[in-house]
């Protein structure tokens, strides 16, 4: 589709408010360095700016390369990236370096169908690492995208269905400038982060105000449209802290997979006797003890765990494929998953270690 011809100077307006308000100090900026820009641009995926910085600067001080990263281990990998979330991110980050080491020569390739084929980039990822590093002329459409296109030009409907997505496709695409690609793409990036926000956004410094559809008709709370309600399914798990001289034991959980390639508790079901799971392990266990249940909202389901502590005899045989003893004190430097982790501090400050 073609833009409203009131808005054929899109582009150069967007420019230029980004060259004067949009931001110029994030840790990724001012760089045209492609493995960094990736990174970035894959830790931003369905996550908050402000949440991404420490993680991507901790990130880099462990593998402050493309060389760095294809020759590490997934689960030094994995360790970094603990708490970010989405995991699957992580393990497709590390897959590419190894791909563009075996068939790039170690050089992030340059072409965007080259960038699209490596795992963990979609279409828009790969339009703005291209755009940032080479500034190659591409559409992006993540979500600040389609909420800045769809309150601007009045676009109904929610952004997930295939046909509202395709007219988004064909609007971001007729909008783009021959020029100043770059500032464009991350125009349209603070746009959406600064002031087209989800909530309270702030109309009246827009440099779109006075022309954006939403804004004139009042409807900034109905575009773009809302997700069709679902309830989300409740799922329980029992997790076990098998517990031996400060030690507690994990298993690696396989990938692909909810935490995939984490380190977690060993789970029984929810209604199961947790000594005789423990058992089942290999553990005797004189006794368990409830912990505090956690609950953790994941995108399709909500999990409740019941954590037991279960004081045990550690085995004296040779450690098994897939398991580890950690120390309580070791857990800030270990991959674990969110809730387990916060599970595992919260039983280490309730005994004052």
């Amino acid at each position: 589709m073609r833009p409203d011809s009131r808005h054929h100077d899109f582009a150069p307006r967007l420019v230029s408010w980004q060259q004067q308000h949009g931001r110029h100090d994030l840790p990724w900026q001012g760089t045209r360095d492609p493995y960094r820009i990736w990174l970035s641009e894959i830790m931003l995926q369905q996550t908050r700016v402000e949440t991404v910085i420490p993680y991507y600067t901790r990130f880099l001080a462990r593998f402050p390369d493309l060389a760095a990263l294809a020759a590490a281990d997934v689960d030094s990998v994995m360790a970094r990236w603990a708490g970010l979330g989405y995991y699957s991110r992580a393990r497709n980050l590390h897959a590419a370096a190894g791909r563009i080491a075996v068939e790039h020569g170690g050089c992030f390739p340059r072409r965007f169908e080259a960038i699209l084929e490596l795992p963990g980039i979609g279409r828009s990822t790969a339009a703005a690492i291209a755009a940032f590093a080479f500034g190659r002329r591409g559409a992006i459409l993540d979500g600040n995208v389609k909420r800045v296109l769809a309150r601007v030009f009045g676009i109904d409907g929610w952004p997930g269905e295939k046909a509202v997505e395709s007219r988004m496709w064909d609007l971001a695409e007729a909008l783009l400038p021959e020029s100043d690609i770059r500032a464009y793409t991350q125009g349209l990036m603070d746009l959406g982060a600064t002031l087209c926000g989800r909530a309270r956004p702030r109309c009246e410094i827009c440099p779109f105000g006075d022309d954006c559809i939403a804004n004139r008709q009042g409807r900034q709370g109905e575009l773009p449209g809302a997700r069709p309600r679902k309830t989300l399914p409740e799922k329980t798990t029992a997790m076990l802290i098998l517990l031996h001289g400060g030690e507690i034991l994990l298993e690696k959980r396989p990938a692909p997979g909810i935490w995939g390639g984490l380190w977690s508790l060993p789970e029984c079901p929810a209604d199961a006797d947790p000594a005789r799971a423990a058992a089942s392990l290999g553990y005797r266990a004189e006794e368990a003890r409830g912990r505090p249940a956690h609950v953790h909202t994941f995108t399709h389901f909500r999990l409740h765990i019941q954590p037991w502590l279960l004081p045990v005899q550690r085995p004296f045989t040779a450690g098994e494929p897939g398991r580890l003893w950690l120390a309580l004190d070791d857990l800030d430097g270990a991959a674990l998953p969110a809730p387990v982790r916060r599970i595992l501090e919260a039983m280490r400050g309730a005994s004052g270690s």
